[in-house]
């Protein structure tokens, strides 16, 4: 196993508390990360865990919050799932992504590592994290953003010249490096997020990233060239087929 993946060097965390009110009514029975897919119908979660585990990664940490205790029930100590997890529940009070998982660092749920993979409990990907780890390890680099290339408007652009219609474009796609919110942070821009973790409102993209870019912390890109799927809205959702899932994931359960 390359030095890089070595579980004591690196370890996840995984942002699973929101409410995903854009994913409402679903959300009034599941935690959004627990929502069934794929035939199998296993919960989104169970595969992000699987995918960190096929990479060695299994030194994983669930940040948790709005009905913490069906992801509890269902992970437990991550045995059965060849990983061992454990659970730090967001402050009651609203803290922000940055905050939820500075709180877990404080208190013990994060042990001391080299790197941190962070990653989207609502994201479903074959990403290779191997691969990613690696790039950030090459790179020197504080934080590695996880990117994507292109990105497809959900509606129609016109545009208007004098007030008239010239044109219309139909959900364009525009080549822009688009964030999918996955990163890898070291030690060291672990200790600039808790710095900044008593503010109020403390988001990883919005206030945590620029923070370090502005403190000169180099801050390197990965972009995914794999299957990667932002499980944001029901729509979303009822557009993830079975055959999409099996043929991006269905690795994980050979």
């Amino acid at each position: 196993m390359p030095r890089w993946m070595d579980s004591l060097s690196v370890r996840a965390a995984i942002l699973c508390g929101g409410e995903g009110k854009r994913l409402s009514p679903l959300t009034n029975y599941f935690q959004k990360t627990m929502i069934p897919i794929g035939s199998k119908r296993r919960p989104l979660l169970e595969y992000v865990v699987r995918l960190l585990v096929f990479h060695k990664i299994r030194d994983i940490t669930m940040l948790t919050g709005y009905k913490a205790e069906e992801i509890e029930n269902y992970f437990d100590d991550g045995s059965r799932f060849d990983a061992r997890i454990n659970y730090s529940k967001d402050p009651a009070r609203a803290v922000g992504s940055a905050g939820a998982l500075a709180n877990a660092v404080s208190n013990g749920k994060i042990s001391a590592c080299e790197d941190l993979i962070v990653y989207y409990g609502d994201i479903l990907s074959n990403i290779d994290i191997t691969e990613m780890v690696r790039v950030h390890r090459l790179a020197k680099a504080g934080a590695t953003l996880v990117l994507s290339k292109g990105f497809m408007l959900p509606v129609g652009v016109a545009e208007v010249s004098e007030g008239l219609v010239a044109s219309v474009r139909e959900k364009p796609t525009y080549d822009i490096s688009i964030t999918t919110g996955n990163m890898i942070i070291n030690r060291k821009a672990i200790s600039q997020l808790l710095k900044m973790s008593k503010k109020t409102q403390n988001d990883l993209m919005k206030n945590f990233i620029p923070l370090l870019l502005e403190n000169d912390t180099k801050v390197a890109s990965y972009y995914v060239k794999e299957f990667w799927y932002d499980i944001g809205t029901v729509d979303k959702y009822l557009g993830l087929k079975d055959t999409m899932v099996e043929k991006h994931l269905g690795f994980l359960y050979r």
